[in-house]
C-alpha cells in the first residue's frame, strides 16, 4: 500500500515525538550498582543454601545449637551480638563459661564455679541441677543478664531465669559475682574451683570481662550435655 506525502509527514512527526520521549527517559541516571555489577544468573529451581550451624571455639555443638535456639525463640532480647554458653559437663578447672561473639565466631572461655548442691562430694564436676530454693545448686536453662549492684562480693550482676528449670533464679539470688574460691590459685592448689550457692562465680579479673560483654539483657545458656 502506498502512502501519500501528507501521511508520510504525519507518521514522521509521530516518530520524532517517540524519539524525544525515549531520549528523555534515558537521561535518568541508573544506580551505579546496575552499571558496575556483573549479570547474575538465577536458577529458580535451586534452593537457597542454609547457613551452617557450627559451634565456634570448640564448644559442644549440641550445646551451642540449644543456646542458639534459646536466643532465636526469644526475639525480645535486644542485644544479640554476645551470648554466654556454659558447659557444665566440664570440670570447674576448665574454661567452661564461653563468651561468644556471634558475628565473628570469636570465643573467650573462663572457669566458673558451680553450686555445692550440684556437687555434694566436691569432685569438681556438676552432678545434678536444681531450681529448688535452699538447694544451693546450679540451675540449667536460659538466662538474661540484669542490673549491676554492690553486694557481699562487690560489684555483681543479677540474672533472670526464663525456663521452668531456672525460673527461681531471682528469688534464690542467683547472680554473677567474683569469689576467692574462684581465683586461679585454687586450681593450682586443688585442681578445681570451690563451690558457690548456685551462682556463676568467677575470679575477679574474669568476672569483669564476662559482665562487660554480657551486660544489658544478653543471653546466657547453661546446661550439661551427657
Amino acid at each position: 500500500m502506498s502512502l501519500n506525502r501528507r501521511e508520510m509527514l504525519r507518521l514522521g512527526a509521530a516518530g520524532a515525538g517517540g524519539l524525544l520521549v525515549s531520549s528523555a527517559a534515558s537521561s535518568v541516571p541508573l544506580p551505579m550498582g546496575i552499571l558496575t555489577s556483573p549479570p547474575v544468573k538465577l536458577d529458580p529451581l535451586a534452593p537457597a543454601p542454609a547457613a551452617p550451624m557450627t559451634a565456634p571455639g570448640g564448644i559442644n555443638p549440641v550445646l551451642f545449637q540449644k543456646a542458639k535456639a534459646a536466643l532465636d525463640s526469644r526475639p525480645w532480647i535486644r542485644d544479640r551480638d554476645y551470648i554466654g554458653v556454659v558447659d557444665f559437663s566440664r570440670s570447674s578447672a576448665e574454661g567452661r563459661f564461653h563468651v561468644v561473639h556471634l558475628p565473628s565466631g570469636q570465643v573467650d572461655s573462663y572457669p566458673v564455679a558451680h553450686g555445692r548442691g550440684s556437687d555434694p562430694a566436691h569432685c569438681g564436676y556438676l552432678e545434678q541441677f536444681s531450681n529448688r530454693p535452699g538447694s544451693a545448686a546450679s540451675s540449667n536453662g536460659a538466662y538474661t543478664t540484669g542490673d549491676y549492684y554492690h553486694g557481699k562480693y562487690g560489684l555483681s550482676m543479677k540474672v533472670h531465669g526464663h525456663d521452668w528449670t531456672n525460673n527461681m533464679a531471682e528469688s534464690r539470688a542467683i547472680v554473677i559475682h567474683n569469689a576467692w574460691y574462684a581465683e586461679p590459685d585454687m586450681i593450682a592448689q586443688h585442681g578445681k574451683l570451690g563451690r558457690s550457692e548456685g551462682c556463676f562465680a568467677f575470679s575477679r579479673a574474669d568476672q569483669f570481662k564476662v559482665m562487660s560483654r554480657l551486660a544489658g539483657g544478653r543471653l546466657i545458656y547453661a546446661d550439661k550435655i551427657a
